[in-house]
């Protein structure tokens, strides 16, 4: 098969790792072209978020199966353009995005279906939300409606707190996807990440993770894309996993068969566990960076087969088999990251990290030569296996620590929970 990834982070590298390994695969390409792909993988000058260039892309060279990673890619339209003109996609349509793009969409969706989240509003304008925080009280959580890379919620300890998330929000701190607000009761439990596979008709799952969103260890700092995640969850168990999918992922995508947007791809469902129950928090509709990374390495059965089978809508015949072993993944970030940071640094001991058995997915790096330079703000995945996730903790950590990277930082305790618990 002939099989086009789309998207240049660390995400679409783990994918490409994994898809490399298919022995259906014929050819692998990347867009857009980076460093840190298998030796398989073509990288393309091409940019994903173009329709246009996409289809004549995969025009040209014959592609049998496109695998899109990221969400902009969604709500550019690609996938809708591909589909048009018979391709195969994993990955929905921007229709069906929506519970991604759209926060107050995707309550809406579970309002119709009766999958269990937290009590909402919306807000278009700052005035009514501030007065409907004032009444409703402290703890709250405010967030940017839109795509806002993983850094547009704020769970607002305090009322001065919800009403300064507020006013940064309206106040264009997110652009376009802070033109409105969701405003909801905060959820109590642990949260994980369950990840589901979807056909339109059918959905099964996957495995869950958990990561960890701010910045610095013991959870303070502010929200990031994620600096660090392991699967599987232990409070995602056997039990928890199938009340998830029964109550929340199935219900979601009957109401958008129903709809008529059926959904195709992976659906990344953020919840919140009490006492084995969950809750919905949010959608995204992609692989999660960096559970991504924690997830591959896990999977034993070839993955081309069963994204195949979502975009031809067969997913009945998909069964997965998961390694028994806990997978850590450490994000190293350049300092300043979420915010303005270091650019354009070497980083020096990826061969060394990578002797120890981790794998190192690059995210915000490139080669330029010999030389690996950090260009983005979440750079390096360092990841590994384990039995259990003190071991698989330990070897990540063991990995880091050879990499020589003055101007980067990392998290010291990711998977600590796990660990503490021994998972």
């Amino acid at each position: 098969m002939r099989v086009l990834v789309l998207g240049g982070g660390g995400r679409e590298n783990a994918l490409c790792w994994k898809l490399a390994q298919s022995p259906l695969l014929t050819k692998l390409w990347r867009a857009p072209n980076g460093s840190g792909l298998p030796d398989e993988v073509e990288g393309l000058d091409l940019n994903p978020l173009d329709p246009s260039a996409v289809e004549a892309f995969a025009r040209a060279q014959k592609i049998d199966l496109v695998v899109v990673g990221p969400e902009a890619v969604l709500e550019a339209g690609v996938s809708d353009r591909l589909r048009a003109a018979g391709f195969k996609v994993f990955g929905p349509s921007r229709a069906a995005a929506q519970l991604e793009v759209s926060k107050s969409f995707t309550k809406q969706i579970c309002d119709a279906c009766g999958a269990p989240t937290a009590r909402w509003r919306r807000f278009e304008s700052l005035a009514p939300a501030l007065d409907y925080v004032r009444a409703e009280g402290a703890p709250i959580v405010v967030k940017a409606d839109g795509l806002a890379a993983g850094k547009g919620v704020t769970v607002a300890a305090t009322l001065a707190e919800a009403e300064a998330a507020l006013r940064h929000v309206f106040d264009g701190g997110f652009g376009a996807a802070g033109a409105a607000v969701v405003i909801e009761q905060v959820l109590h439990g642990e949260e994980a990440s369950l990840f589901a596979l979807v056909d339109g008709e059918r959905a099964i799952p996957l495995a869950g993770a958990q990561d960890h969103k701010r910045a610095y260890d013991d959870d303070q700092g502010p929200n990031t894309g994620g600096m660090g995640a392991y699967s599987p969850a232990p409070v995602l168990d056997e039990a928890a996993t199938a009340r998830a999918m029964e109550r929340i992922v199935r219900p979601i995508a009957r109401e958008m068969a129903l709809r008529g947007t059926p959904y195709q791809g992976v659906i990344f469902a953020g919840l919140m566990i009490d006492a084995g129950e969950p809750s919905l928090i949010e959608i995204n509709a992609r692989f999660g960076d960096p559970e991504c990374q924690a997830l591959m390495p896990r999977l034993e059965s070839d993955l081309l087969p069963a994204l195949l089978a979502v975009a031809e809508g067969r997913l009945e015949e998909v069964e997965l088999t998961w390694r028994p072993e806990t997978c850590l993944t450490v994000v190293m970030a350049a300092k300043g990251y979420p915010g303005e940071y270091i650019r354009e640094t070497e980083i020096r001991g990826l061969e060394a990290a990578e002797a120890t058995g981790a794998v190192v997915f690059l995210a915000g790096a490139r080669y330029d030569g010999e030389t690996l330079i950090a260009n983005g703000g979440r750079v390096l995945n360092v990841t590994a296996l384990g039995r259990d996730a003190a071991e698989a903790q330990a070897r990540a950590y063991a990995a880091v620590e050879k990499i020589d990277w003055p101007e980067g930082f990392y998290r010291h305790d990711i998977g600590a929970r796990a660990v503490a618990r021994g998972a």
